[in-house]
């Protein structure tokens, strides 16, 4: 499987995965729900680690990025998870799903060339999600303040491309599966870490536990997916591709939530994601 079909595998995950976010963060708090999918995620990578029979990341370089990709992944969990609680999907979504502006700003940085085809894919994508934002006049729908929904949703985008870049760096040192398993064991002892010093339970609501183990598999998969590019060419397509869930999201949401979307704001989509799409080009 090329880099590319790792990232359209983990965009349907992540698109699943999100949706269900949106519905659990309106009973269950967002430590409670974030240690669940961590753990039972963590439960399917150490199988996988444990049917390959060997746990292969050496002290160093790669173990310290798989422990800072664990870091960074929390933070865009956290800030995410957050995010969706206020909502809208709408404007969440999209926002997350624009951290490859992040992945090409970081590819400039390392001293690859940006042809000006891919600095308008950059901006299309800015103007597709300012068009999405904005509130339209007939949309009565009450949600809170916009401002810092979009602050932790630009987090959730930063946390996510630096997560991604790490990853895959250590990847290329050492075996996927194990840098996916120490990143996850990562942010649950950080996490549980927060958990006890603002003291905030980490159960979730018994009802609510079925859900949350199935988005766990979904992230659990989607992580692993874009990780594993790390050794094949053209890795950075893989975390490029997996940012149109945010489109899946954003449809679903229409579909199953019903939050309304007008004409401009499936304009926006469009063009933010087509911008996306060039990108993984």
């Amino acid at each position: 499987m090329n880099a590319l079909a790792l990232g359209l595998l983990a965009a349907l995950c992540w698109g699943l995965h999100d949706l269900a976010v949106r519905h659990v963060s309106q009973s269950v708090s967002v430590i409670a729900s974030l240690m669940a999918v961590l753990v039972s995620g963590a439960v399917l990578q150490f199988g996988l680690v444990a049917m390959m029979g060997e746990f292969d990341l050496t002290p160093g370089t790669a173990l310290i990025s798989a422990v800072a990709a664990g870091g960074c992944y929390l933070l865009a969990g956290i800030s995410m998870y957050a995010a969706f609680q206020r909502g809208p999907v709408r404007l969440v979504a999209p926002l997350v799903a624009s951290y490859p502006v992040l992945s090409v700003s970081l590819a400039i940085w390392r001293g690859a060339t940006i042809s000006p085809l891919h600095w308008v894919a950059v901006i299309a994508i800015g103007a597709g999600v300012s068009i999405v934002a904005a509130k339209s006049e007939r949309d009565t729908t009450a949600c809170p303040a916009a401002g810092p929904t979009a602050t932790l949703s630009l987090l959730a985008a930063v946390g996510f491309a630096a997560a991604f870049a790490l990853g895959q760096y250590a990847t290329e040192l050492s075996d996927e599966y194990s840098v996916a398993l120490v990143g996850r064991l990562t942010a649950i002892i950080a996490l549980g870490m927060i958990a006890l010093a603002i003291r905030r339970s980490i159960w979730p609501r018994l009802r609510a536990l079925p859900l949350l183990l199935g988005m766990g598999i979904l992230d659990a998969v989607a992580i692993l997916s874009v990780i594993a590019a790390g050794g094949l060419p053209n890795a950075q397509f893989a975390s490029v591709a997996a940012s149109i869930f945010g489109m899946l999201t954003v449809v679903l949401a229409w579909a199953v939530l019903r939050e309304k979307m007008i004409l401009r704001q499936w304009l926006g989509c469009f063009i933010a994601f087509a911008g996306i799409g060039y990108l993984a080009l």
